[in-house]
């Protein structure tokens, strides 16, 4: 194999923390590595289906899969980045035990396996990539996610009959309306450098993403939310294109805005980004936003395809447009609309 690239050159750009998990987290990095001076991927590790649920039933380890798309994500657009990306994503297709199994899941594991540090072995994974940015693992024990569910249809009194459902795939494509969710162990220790990042940062951005069950839960291990209300960063949120079948049937853009506020009421959001044509009321979405303390920034960020899926270039211009200069020792930017924190 050829030598491993030099480390990707930094951009004059913000230092960006991006929180979340699976395609939603993939999409965000792929748009901010186009403009952010620092980039660190925060990932969700709660997956227990597929290629990374059975690793992380017979190895013990977390699961991979959300780390490699976010590794994947990062990668750069030369034929070293691209070929690397597509490793990473390469799924070996047989009758026997790899069938279905990621190569960079295996990829990662091994290294964790050899290097006994998952941020060690992580950090040897983007190095290989030549990765524009740093991806981290929420916490370092594997978790589940749990839900209280009520069905769609009442019953005869007018109740609607609860139910937990135990598993992020479970959760994620559930019949009926997710109410509330938690984590198993309900407190989970934070990554210490995903921390050290969030204190560090210039933005934090959410989202997009599967809302209940790659975006809340880091909203859910206390560290990471008492890291994200202490932050002297500014917030932005990214709202989904549209609602996911299963965790968030029927969901507007605000109420995922809602969701947001009532797992975390102390956090203040400074930016939401919305895509133009998944705004049937505007004028409410800005409200909402707006008693967050949040502006409201409303642009055509979709791919185009008839994919609810969010087009790289056009989003990473938004985010250049929008986040602002990096923090100086003397605190933030005091560019028009930058609000510091105490």
């Amino acid at each position: 194999m050829s030598e491993l690239p030099p480390a990707a050159s930094k951009l004059a750009g913000p230092k960006v923390v991006a929180l979340g998990g699976g395609h939603g987290l993939a999409a965000s990095l792929s748009a901010l590595r186009r403009m952010a001076g620092r980039l660190t991927a925060v990932v969700t590790v709660a997956d227990d289906g597929g290629s990374s649920g059975r690793l992380r039933g017979e190895l013990g380890v977390l699961p991979p899969g959300d780390l490699r798309m976010a590794l994947a994500a990062l990668c750069g657009d030369d034929d070293w980045g691209r070929t690397w990306a597509r490793v990473l994503q390469h799924r070996f297709a047989s009758g026997g035990e790899l069938h279905n199994h990621a190569a960079g899941n295996l990829l990662i594991v091994a290294l964790w396996e050899l290097l006994g540090g998952h941020v060690e072995g992580l950090d040897w994974v983007a190095r290989l990539l030549g990765a524009q940015g740093r991806v981290l693992p929420m916490s370092l024990v594997p978790m589940d996610i749990e839900a209280i569910v009520g069905t769609t249809e009442r019953l005869p009194d007018g109740r609607r009959e609860i139910r937990t459902v135990s598993g992020q795939h479970a959760v994620a494509t559930v019949e009926g309306d997710v109410v509330a969710v938690c984590l198993v162990p309900k407190d989970p220790p934070a990554c210490p450098e995903a921390r050290e990042a969030i204190a560090d940062a210039d933005w934090i951005v959410l989202g997009p993403g599967s809302w209940f069950t790659s975006v809340i839960p880091h909203l859910l291990v206390p560290e990471l939310r008492a890291a994200l209300t202490a932050t002297r960063a500014r917030i932005a949120v990214t709202l989904n294109l549209a609602d996911e079948g299963g965790e968030t049937t029927g969901f507007t853009p605000e109420m995922h805005l809602e969701v947001l506020g009532a797992y975390a009421p102390e956090l203040t959001v400074d930016l939401v980004i919305a895509e133009r044509s998944s705004c049937p009321d505007e004028k409410l979405l800005r409200r909402i936003a707006g008693e967050m303390g949040a502006e409201l920034v409303v642009a055509d960020v979709a791919l185009g395809d008839g994919t609810a899926r969010h087009d790289p270039e056009l989003l990473g211009a938004v985010y250049a447009e929008t986040l602002g200069a990096p923090r100086t020792s003397g605190g933030l930017s005091t560019r028009p609309g930058a609000r510091l924190r105490a």
